[in-house]
């Protein structure tokens, strides 16, 4: 039974890694051998100096769009991280009089498709001259009505005796918060930081529209400058993609364990 499960493990890890193997191999080799007829698993020869040909190429600054996403991903997901969890405990533990209407307000976000938001955001930020700017780029990523709304939920069953007791110290809910509350949480806190930073990367059609100048680009935006309707650069567009997913497959191993835990201490119950 135990050979069984390893090998049904390994046959899914194998699916799982296929596509990743195609885009690195494509990524490899020269156009005529990708578009060839008598394609082939593995390529007749590797063609190393496709990096430098990726990183060299001065219509796509790569290196610069991967340095801003890197800064607009972490600062959304510090951003979400603060402001969330700040919400999500404000609305699950310190009682006034309207908290059950400002947690339908978060919830009535979620119904809000993102297409309807669009347009008044992008104006806003057009109106504060933030366009091609990363300002124009992290701040309205900073609150995420999803995130406050698990945050809630987490805090809802977070055990009462240890802010009682840091209550019974002294601690009013802003240090219950930060010494008590914070320390015990770091895996969910871990586990949507993951989910943020990951969402935030992976972000197209906003960077897209703010993101006007090549200065700005992020990396999916330089991404999809390798496919257009003038010049079609496949090779290099693969060995981008591999190259862009390179910081999450950090972050996701780095996390992994966090992760984990994170899940565990969700406190759903089946």
């Amino acid at each position: 039974m135990k050979a069984l499960r390893y090998l049904a493990l390994s046959i899914a890890a194998v699916l799982f890694l296929v596509p990743f193997y195609l885009v690195v191999r494509n990524g490899l080799v020269s156009e005529a051998e990708i578009s060839a007829a008598s394609w082939t698993f593995l390529p007749s020869s590797v063609r190393w100096e496709n990096f430098a040909e990726l990183f060299s190429d001065p219509a796509v600054p790569l290196v610069r769009s991967m340095v801003n996403s890197l800064v607009v991903a972490v600062l959304q997901t510090l951003g979400q991280l603060l402001l969330c969890s700040l919400a999500g405990y404000g609305l699950a533990r310190i009682p006034y009089r309207y908290s059950g209407v400002m947690f339908y307000f978060v919830v009535a976000t979620l119904m809000i498709p993102a297409a309807v938001t669009f347009v008044p955001t992008f104006v806003v930020v057009s109106t504060l001259g933030w366009v091609s700017d990363l300002r124009g780029l992290v701040i309205p990523g900073l609150f995420s009505g999803f995130t406050a709304f698990l945050f809630r939920q987490y805090f809802l069953n977070f055990p009462r005796e240890l802010e009682e007791a840091a209550r019974i110290d002294g601690l009013g809910h802003w240090g219950t918060f930060w010494r008590v509350v914070v320390p015990n949480s770091r895996g969910f806190f871990a586990a949507l930081g993951v989910i943020a930073f990951v969402t935030s990367w992976n972000q197209f059609l906003w960077p897209l529209v703010i993101a006007q100048d090549q200065e700005s680009w992020t990396v999916q935006v330089a991404l999809s400058t390798f496919l257009t309707a003038q010049s079609i650069n496949v090779h290099e567009l693969f060995l981008a993609a591999a190259v862009s997913i390179t910081p999450l497959v950090i972050v996701f191993v780095a996390m992994q364990r966090w992760l984990v835990r994170g899940v565990a201490e969700t406190g759903i119950k089946e």
